[in-house]
Formats: C-alpha cells, sequence, structure tokens
C-alpha cells in the first residue's frame, strides 16, 4: 500500500495501524521503561485488527457490539500507552503523533460503529 493512499475499509485500515505499531516498537529506545511500555502498546495496538475481524464474523449484534467494544478498549488502551512513552520522556511527540492522530481517529469511527450497531439492536 501507498504511503499516502487510504486503506479500503475499516478492517484493513486496523492492519495497517497494527504493521506501524509495529514499527514503532522497533524503533523504540533499548531501555527496560521504553521496552515495557512497548510491548503495552505493541498488544494493544496489534490486538485492535484482530478483535475487529472477529466482530466481522460474529454471529449475533449482541456478539457484534461486544467484539467492537473490545475494539475500543484496545484502542483506547494503545493511546495510553503511548501517551506515556511520550509523557516519559521515552519518545518525542513529533515521532509519534500521527500515530496518536490515527488511534483517535479510529476510537471516534469504532465508537460511531458501535452507537450505530446498538441502535439497530434495540
Amino acid at each position: 500500500m501507498m504511503k499516502d493512499e487510504v486503506p479500503r475499509d475499516l478492517g484493513e485500515r486496523t492492519t495497517e495501524f497494527a504493521l506501524r505499531i509495529v514499527k514503532m516498537f522497533s524503533a523504540l529506545p533499548k531501555t527496560d521503561e521504553a521496552r515495557t511500555l512497548g510491548r503495552q502498546v505493541l498488544r494493544s495496538g496489534t490486538s485492535m485488527g484482530a478483535n475487529y475481524r472477529e466482530a466481522r464474523r460474529a454471529r449475533s449484534t449482541a456478539e457484534f457490539i461486544s467484539k467492537i467494544g473490545d475494539c475500543l478498549k484496545e484502542a483506547d488502551e494503545t493511546d495510553y500507552w503511548l501517551e506515556l512513552l511520550v509523557r516519559g520522556g521515552m519518545v518525542p511527540e513529533a515521532k509519534i503523533s500521527a500515530l496518536r492522530d490515527e488511534t483517535n481517529q479510529l476510537i471516534a469511527i469504532l465508537t460511531m460503529v458501535s452507537k450505530s450497531a446498538k441502535r439497530r439492536n434495540d
């Protein structure tokens, strides 16, 4: 995928996000603190896409809503770990500002998906 190409759907977007998280983790300083926080963001940032993939294969609306909720939790947790990397002085904010922006865009999109599914389920 080209750097400035927009992903085709949310599944592709969460996959691209996970790949960016993996690259960010690889570039972290090799200190214990950065690696500890990095492993946390690696876990949460990559599981968002896995949970979204599960949501797309949900057997019911309730299961879909639950899995989208899991995606939101992981996205919010990812933003938390990224914030700690910056506030802890391990990564300059400028280096991960685009990643944090994408995290917040994904949170907004997933929130809309969740609300829409809940309305349809009522």
